[in-house]
């Protein structure tokens, strides 16, 4: 078969599956995760360079245990399994794998014992990250151990007749110290992938894939402000220049100025069409006195759609909508079969569109990851503090004031947040942090300011570090810039009288409040 330089990873319900592709698009090779139930045949036409079975929290002898296609070890594809994937592979090939007499989890030495072009340039003990309560106890004929640990005696295998490879270890972790040297040699020394995946083809492929997929239609965009839609915009105008309009809905619950920066790069600097609605009083009329989270996203996305359908209506002839959506936003959103997720908050991306627009969908960043999307940006000319700019919710502010938004409270959380972001660029820290805001919360507190008695409110300031937004765990910011923040925002923000600071991870709490 006509081969394509892509890794495909065969989810199995591992946290790290999407890791995994990340490390392999860092060996500059194009991954795609794709559920453990898809076919030989459906991987033999898309023909990729090689096949990784990812880890998973089942164990591959329970009845319900996802399996893969058997056919797909006669492909005479390259295939690595990691964890569960490698005992599947020792399992569906005539292994054995059992219950371990103890669980192995953390860090761990591995002793390469034998040569292998896995292992090519690692040293000969170095430390991985185990994760595991089962154990292989025999391999499949053909099969020879070439690396163990103390506890584990096949923690690598392999038939390199065959090209399968197995290890019982997390390659794809930081912990497994050479990781990264172990998937660039399966990419590049086994699968014998080039390596030109990078976003300069990635921009050069999906300007001449817009224009094929367009053909010569008119496009149009709901821009946010935010970093994918940007993006978005910015590469499909490239590819078709003034087919494509964007429209901006300012729903009210945007940052200060945010309205007016959108405006001013997009409408001026870039000149794209842009159709601006203003419809702050709709949204906050909508949302006056709700009080329940989930009630106020609901609300607002749907209002979204409704204005959105309302501006869209008004241009002529439109065949497409486009979607800043990214990689994860198309993970999270259609589980992977089998590995049903549980609904955290709505008002995602992906999904939403009406039917009665009757449009096409257009979604050209929804092979990237976000860090991707970002180097998309850079190279298409946006600036920094754009491409740089930190997660921002859909619903907007709406999520960061605790119970029912109005006008006046959201005028102090712009304030309040507005000096936020302020200080942590003087400190050099805003473009470092994953995210940094400021949450409204609806207590009065006594307070004493000059001679005066006070009765105002709270402001907690919320600073997580986090790579894919995932898991987090709170910043420790330091003590003299919380002064600095807290003494701005207490003195300049009128109706205020007290900052706290939140110091709670992912999990257990979420990164926003609501």
């Amino acid at each position: 078969m006509s081969r394509t330089d892509t890794i495909l990873v065969l989810d199995f319900g591992s946290q790290y599956s999407q890791l995994i592709a990340r490390r392999i698009r860092e060996c500059n090779v194009y991954s795609r995760i794709v559920s453990f139930r898809t076919t030989a045949e459906e991987i033999r036409k898309e023909a990729p360079a090689g096949i990784i079975l990812s880890g998973g929290p089942a164990s591959v002898y329970q009845d319900n245990a996802p399996k893969c296609d058997p056919a797909i070890f006669e492909l005479g594809l390259p295939i690595l399994g990691i964890c569960y994937g490698m005992q599947l592979t020792v399992q569906t090939l005539g292994g054995e794998v059992a219950r371990g007499k103890a669980r192995e989890y953390g860090k761990a030495e591995v002793e390469t014992i034998a040569p292998s072009p896995l292992f090519e340039g690692v040293p000969t003990k170095s430390q991985v990250w185990m994760s595991h309560g089962d154990k292989v106890t025999r391999i499949p004929e053909g099969f020879t151990a070439f690396a163990s640990t103390a506890n584990t005696e096949y923690a690598g295998i392999q038939n390199a007749g065959k090209s399968i490879y197995g290890i019982q270890f997390h390659p794809e972790v930081v912990h497994t110290v050479n990781g990264q040297r172990m998937l660039s040699n399966f990419c590049r020394l086994i699968c014998r992938c080039e390596g030109n995946w990078n976003m300069a083809s990635f921009i050069e492929t999906a300007v001449k894939e817009i224009r094929e997929k367009t053909q010569g239609e008119k496009v149009i965009l709901g821009l946010s402000g935010g970093v994918d839609s940007s993006v978005a915009a910015a590469l499909i105008h490239k590819a078709i220049g003034d087919k494509l309009t964007c429209i901006f809905v300012n729903n009210g619950l945007l940052r200060k100025g945010e309205a007016e920066r959108v405006r001013e790069l997009f409408g001026e600097v870039f000149k794209i069409p842009l159709k601006y609605v203003d419809a702050t009083d709709r949204f906050l009329s909508k949302l006056a006195d709700v009080r329940e989270p989930e009630k106020k996203r609901k609300i607002i996305g749907h209002e979204f759609i409704e204005v959105f359908d309302e501006a869209a209506s008004e241009i002529k002839d439109v065949k497409f909508l486009a979607q800043g959506t990214t990689y994860p936003d198309v993970i999270e959103s259609v589980p992977i079969d089998g590995n049903p997720s549980a609904m955290i908050k709505s008002h995602h991306n992906v999904g939403g569109l009406p039917a009665k627009m009757n449009l096409k969908l257009l979604e050209p960043l929804s092979r990237l990851f976000k860090d991707e999307v970002r180097e998309v940006g850079r190279k298409l000319g946006l600036p920094e503090e754009m491409v740089m700019r930190q997660p921002f919710p859909g619903p907007g502010l709406a999520v960061r004031i605790v119970g029912p938004v109005n006008a006046h409270d959201l005028e102090i959380l712009r304030n309040a947040d507005q000096i936020i972001v302020e200080e942590m660029k003087k400190a050099g820290l805003y473009y470092k942090i994953w995210q940094t805001f400021a949450v409204f919360i609806p207590v009065k507190t006594v307070g004493v300011m000059g001679d005066e008695r006070t009765y105002d409110s709270v402001i907690a300031l919320r600073a997580v570090e986090s790579r894919d937004g995932m898991t987090a765990d709170w910043v420790e910011l330091p003590y003299d810039l919380l002064g600095r923040i807290s003494n701005r925002i207490v003195n300049e923000v009128s109706g205020v009288n007290r900052m706290v600071y939140d110091v709670t991870s992912k999990p257990p709490g979420t990164i926003e409040w609501e």
